[in-house]
């Protein structure tokens, strides 16, 4: 009898096609979309051009009709708010920026679709990432890059557990994003040149300042003042949740020349101002550590990694260091641009991630 599997399905080409291929590996396929919206919100950002809309459901109902595989809309609109809106908000409250896609993959996509599909009978759940599971000699699984470096999404994946990691799927990590296009098209799959989503699934009109100001309601910080480095008063700003370390358009600060957020205050509303020079830093802790090809750190001991504190950066090298129970020291070998409080910060062993966590501040 065959394995069963439950597709996270977006009504993308990268899940649609995730699909396609497990049931050609003699996979029981089933399609599931997350409904993380109720239906007033969906109509709205169906407006906005959002991902999260009705059209996602219908094309991802499509695909499963051309499959030939059962498909169903399941409610995950607690879980999202908990773990991904209120997060999301309440880190930009503290003056940091949070990674949603980071919560949503670990609590969402993973943790409640993977209690799902266990209800059912089903032994994997199954993503259209572009990532690889590798089961390391030591028996740990971790996720390994996917053979396109264009697109691969390790970065995002970085807190999924070791149980996670055993019953998932990644078939999209073995291709390039043009043979998934192709494979959509000779499979005439409809979505096979629908255009890929880049934004936040939730701030469709890319303004994360005035949802987060909607969502906290009274709890919004007031604004405070522009700081220069050498101390001067700059002027009033917006708030800091209008803000984020490295930014240096929509600052409204004329100086004669490009100057850079270098830091946020949450106690005062400050926002600190700098330099190009002064964004880039070396060292950065982290917490919130999600071993992955390891079951820890030593005490005291370094490691050598290649690291990334965004998910657009290419991977440099560093000495990582366990300085307490839930902290990571990170020095890198040369400076590295916009350390951000908040963001994830994950830590490569070769082609696999070896450990990430959240950036705590900048050393």
């Amino acid at each position: 009898m065959a394995e069963r599997v439950v597709v996270g399905m977006s009504g993308g080409v990268d899940s649609s096609v995730a699909a396609l291929l497990l049931k050609e590996q003699g996979y029981e396929v089933v399609g599931v979309t997350m409904q993380v919206w109720d239906a007033a919100c969906s109509l709205q950002m169906e407006r906005e051009g959002g991902c999260c809309g009705q059209s996602a459901v219908e094309d991802a109902r499509r695909v499963c009709d051309v499959i030939g595989i059962p498909y169903y809309v399941i409610g995950f609109r607690d879980i999202f708010q908990k773990k991904v809106i209120d997060y999301f908000v309440e880190e930009y409250l503290k003056g940091r920026t949070p990674n949603p896609c980071i919560a949503c993959n670990r609590y969402v996509k993973w943790e409640a679709l993977l209690q799902k599909a266990e209800e059912i009978g089903a032994s994997y759940i199954a993503t259209g990432h572009y990532a690889r599971i590798e089961r390391l000699p030591n028996g740990r699984f971790s996720v390994r890059n996917s053979v396109t470096a264009k697109k691969d999404q390790t970065y995002a994946l970085y807190r999924l557990t070791q149980d996670e990691l055993a019953h998932t799927l990644m078939p999209v990590g073995d291709y390039h994003k043009e043979e998934i296009r192709r494979i959509a098209r000779e499979n005439h799959l409809p979505v096979a040149n629908k255009p890929d989503s880049e934004e936040i699934c939730f701030v469709a009109d890319d303004d994360y300042a005035g949802f987060v100001d909607r969502q906290a309601g009274e709890r919004v910080p007031k604004p405070g003042r522009f700081i220069y480095r050498d101390g001067r008063d700059l002027g009033p700003n917006k708030g800091i949740t209008h803000y984020t370390v490295g930014q240096r358009k929509h600052l409204g600060i004329a100086m004669g020349h490009p100057v850079f957020v270098t830091g946020l205050d949450p106690e005062t509303g400050n926002v600190f101002i700098g330099e190009n020079e002064d964004v880039f830093g070396r060292e950065l802790t982290l917490r919130g550590i999600n071993y992955m090809a390891v079951p820890d750190l030593p005490e005291g001991v370094q490691v050598r990694a290649e690291g990334k504190i965004r998910y657009g950066m290419k991977a440099a090298s560093c000495t990582l260091e366990k300085i307490g129970a839930d902290e990571i020291k990170a020095v890198f070998d040369a400076p590295v641009r916009a350390i951000t409080p908040g963001q994830g910060a994950v830590f490569y062993e070769g082609d696999h991630i070896l450990l990430g966590g959240s950036i705590e501040k900048k050393v």
